[in-house]
C-alpha cells in the first residue's frame, strides 16, 4: 500500500499535467482549493523533426525546467506511456518522458503517474472517452471560453485534472 502525505484540501495544490511527447510535449496547470479548481496555465514545448535528437531532448529539458521554475507546482502527473505500432516513436517518447522524469526529480517535484484510462475515468467518468469529450469537459470544469489547444495541452490538464481527483478520492495513485 502506498501512502501519500496529502496537503489539508484548504491548502492551495498547485500540481503540473504533463502529456509525455517527442515532437510535442504538452503542459498544464491548476490549482485546487478546498471548494475550487482553477487554471493557471497550459501550453506545449514543441522541437523540430529535423534537429539532431540530443539537441530537442535538451530543448525539452530546458523548456520544462524553466516552466516548472516559473509555476512552482507542490506536485506533478505524467501520463504513462501505452503501446506504440511504431518503435521508433516509442523509443524517442521514451527517451522524452526520461528527460520529464529527471527534471521534476531534480527540482523535487514529487511525480505521479496515470494511465490514459484513468485518466479518462476521472475527467468524464468514461474510460473510453474521446479526446472532442475530454476537451468539452475541460472547458467546463475550468470556465475556460475556449476549448484548450493544442491537443498535447488539453491531454496535459486532463491528466492534471486526474490527480486532483485521485488526491481527493486516494487509490491507484503510483507515486516514482
Amino acid at each position: 500500500m502506498i501512502e501519500l502525505e496529502v496537503q489539508k484540501l484548504s491548502d492551495p495544490v498547485r500540481v503540473l499535467g504533463i502529456d509525455p511527447g517527442f515532437g510535442t510535449l504538452g503542459y498544464g496547470i491548476i490549482e485546487a482549493r478546498a471548494s475550487r479548481i482553477d487554471l493557471v496555465a497550459y501550453g506545449a514545448i514543441k522541437t523540430e523533426s529535423g534537429e539532431p535528437i540530443p539537441d530537442r531532448l535538451l530543448k525539452i529539458y530546458d523548456e520544462l525546467e524553466a516552466i516548472t521554475r516559473k509555476y512552482s507546482p507542490h506536485e506533478s502527473a505524467v501520463e504513462e506511456l501505452f503501446f506504440f505500432r511504431n518503435v521508433t516513436t516509442a523509443i524517442e517518447v521514451g527517451e522524452a518522458r526520461g528527460v520529464i522524469l529527471l527534471v521534476l526529480r531534480r527540482l523535487c517535484v514529487p511525480i505521479y503517474e496515470y494511465t490514459p484510462h484513468q485518466v479518462k475515468m476521472a475527467v468524464t467518468g468514461y474510460g473510453k472517452a474521446e479526446k472532442g469529450q475530454i476537451q468539452r469537459t475541460l472547458k467546463a470544469f475550468l470556465g475556460m471560453s475556449e476549448t484548450p489547444k493544442p491537443d498535447d495541452a488539453a491531454d496535459a490538464l486532463a491528466v492534471a485534472w486526474c490527480h486532483i481527483s485521485s488526491r481527493r478520492f486516494p487509490g491507484g495513485v503510483r507515486n516514482v
